[in-house]
């Protein structure tokens, strides 16, 4: 074991600094929970006020689409510093997928 490490000891200036911004980060990820939570409870009462299914189904892909855009981006720290390159391959890749399925169902309804 080494005895000459050197200790680092946080200044009252950068403790007060890292306590500030981990209290927002944590205020945002509650909201953005709190808005996934709302945005179930829309679906779930779609489906429990009996819609025609050409409205409710329309309406749970659209919020399911803006769910996993939230937990990418908050619950996977996309929204962090220096995550733009992993984000861009994820939203590239997820391009890529919507492009793809928008295609084979556009072929499977106009045959």
């Amino acid at each position: 074991m080494s005895h000459d490490a050197q200790v680092y000891v946080k200044s009252q200036t950068e403790f007060e600094y890292l306590k500030r911004k981990r209290k927002q980060a944590m205020r945002s990820q509650v909201t953005t929970f709190a808005i996934m939570i709302f945005l179930t409870l829309i679906a779930f009462s779609a489906v429990a006020a009996d819609f025609s299914k050409y409205f409710i189904v329309p309406i749970i892909l659209l919020l399911a689409g803006i769910q996993v855009v939230l937990q990418l981006y908050y619950f996977m720290h996309m929204s962090e510093k220096n995550h733009s390159f992993p984000a861009f391959f994820l939203f590239f890749g997820a391009l890529i997928a919507f492009t793809f399925v928008l295609t084979f169902l556009t072929i499977v309804w106009w045959q």
